[in-house]
């Protein structure tokens, strides 16, 4: 204002020149000595964001590498566990945790920066600055490579799916059995009570003596349900239990994911080694 005299109209067209010469679009309409510390809280928590979705898919695959369905890559040489060597770790997925974890938490370094600001800004909000963004990207990136490995390389056990399904669809089924005998006339109440102490009672097989779920065995044989064993096994298909969920994937796929991917067509083919 000083060197121009007041004259703020010269003011506001240098701001302008000087951002457009320094490839910026816009300028912010009120800042002190510097741009408002917001804004890293805004990227952080996208990146935090990013890495909430990559710890929920370690975990995901943990779990079902504990369950014998799904397995992240191992390769021939790769020791499982220091301790015990039959052992097949999931490593990849448990450093994903980790890395995806640190970046959570880092989200709250910039907004509690942003939040405790004075007057004006202190050194402790550049000195924090220079250590919390740069670091949320690095450990992103390697959250990112990580999750490409995975992805790109996971083993699935049918077998041990198909397996686990079946012993779970009688409990699964009893819901679509409840309802045909309703049409049929029966009593929703009294059956709903006989398919609650059939399903307590297979549990207890299973958990307690270790044998096969026998719950569909017992509806077949309750007079009840009014129902050939041959009508109830009908229900017993899998694929009368996965609702629309082949093609939302497909609609996802179609209207979500590859506008995103033909728009970002530059960048895909990105390969990713991981050492363990």
């Amino acid at each position: 204002m000083n060197l121009f005299n007041n004259d703020e109209e010269k003011v506001k067209a240098l701001d302008k020149m000087v951002a457009a010469k320094m490839g910026f679009k816009a300028s912010y309409e009120v800042t002190g000595q510097t741009y408002p510390r917001k804004v890293d809280s805004i990227i952080l928590n996208t990146l935090s964001e990013i890495a909430q979705s990559a710890y929920k898919f370690s975990n995901d695959i943990r779990l079902l590498q504990n369950m014998k369905e799904i397995e992240e890559p191992f390769e021939d040489k790769q020791v499982g566990s220091s301790a015990m060597a039959y052992k097949r770790n999931p490593m990849r997925s448990e450093r994903l945790g980790a890395l995806a974890r640190y970046v959570i938490v880092n989200a709250l370094n910039p907004a509690i920066t942003a939040s405790t600001q004075w007057f004006e800004r202190t050194l402790d909000d550049s000195a924090n600055k220079r250590i919390a963004v740069n670091e949320a990207f690095l450990a992103l990136d390697g959250v990112l490579n990580l999750y490409i490995n995975i992805s790109s390389n996971l083993v699935v056990y049918d077998k041990v799916i198909a397996s686990h399904v079946s012993s779970e669809l009688p409990f699964m089924a009893t819901e679509n059995i409840l309802m045909e005998c309703v049409k049929r006339g029966g009593d929703r109440q009294e059956l709903h009570e006989k398919i609650r102490m059939h399903s307590m009672e297979a549990a207890r097989q299973v958990k307690v003596f270790g044998l096969s779920n026998d719950l569909i065995s017992r509806i077949i044989d309750d007079k009840a349900f009014n129902m050939s064993e041959k009508e109830i096994n009908s229900i017993l298909n899998p694929s009368n239990f996965i609702g629309r969920a082949p093609n939302q994937v497909l609609d996802f796929i179609k209207n979500i994911v590859k506008p995103i991917l033909d728009d970002n067509k530059d960048l895909l083919g990105i390969n990713s080694e991981v050492s363990v």
